[in-house]
């Protein structure tokens, strides 16, 4: 099994033209700004792209993007057990754009919020909805726990069942036209 290696921004600046460059975010993120050359495959899709992205790795090393490096690292070990070299970016695209690298924009699509102010949007809304509720009908407030028991949870384990969630939204999802291209110009 192959083990991914993180990246740093500057390193991964230096060496971009030897990378393809794959970005696991949601298309709505991937569109409010990605590394140059950058294709976008959402995470909940890597097990579709496998043979495209054994192809893409058979020409070259391929670099795994997302906004702060955790969804990169979930897809880089996905693709080590499918024995697919990859490397990760250190930081994500956040770390990116701190150091001051150049990112594309996509002004053909409206860019959704990152999926980090998504989750803390729906977890604040539940939590001042239950407490709302929870002065008129007291069991309402177990809505509010829950929501911070998940919070805490998420924080402990660095997942986030929330943004899973989120992700299948159609606003976070690809047409399926985008992704096939994408799978096709990754196979050739």
């Amino acid at each position: 099994m192959n083990t991914a290696t993180a990246l740093h921004p500057a390193q991964a600046a230096e060496e971009l033209h030897h990378y393809t460059v794959i970005d696991v975010r949601t298309p709505g993120e991937y569109a409010s700004g990605r590394l140059p050359g950058a294709h976008n495959i959402p995470l909940d899709h890597l097990e579709t792209a496998l043979p495209a992205l054994k192809t893409a790795a058979a020409r070259g090393r391929l670099l795994m993007v997302c906004a702060s490096g955790n969804r990169s690292t979930t897809a880089c070990e996905q693709l080590a057990a499918a024995d697919v070299p990859s490397a990760n970016l250190a930081g994500g695209t956040t770390a990116w754009i701190q150091h001051g690298h150049p990112v594309h924009r996509d002004d053909t699509t409206k860019a959704a919020w990152p999926m980090e102010r998504q989750v803390r949007l729906v977890a604040g809304s539940l939590v001042v909805t239950g407490l709302a509720l929870g002065t008129r009908y007291r069991p309402a407030r177990w809505l509010s726990a829950a929501i911070g028991s998940g919070l805490v949870f998420s924080a402990l384990t660095d997942t986030c069942g929330m943004a899973a969630l989120l992700a299948k939204l159609p606003h976070n999802q690809p047409r399926t036209t985008d992704l096939n291209a994408t799978l096709d110009a990754l196979s050739r």
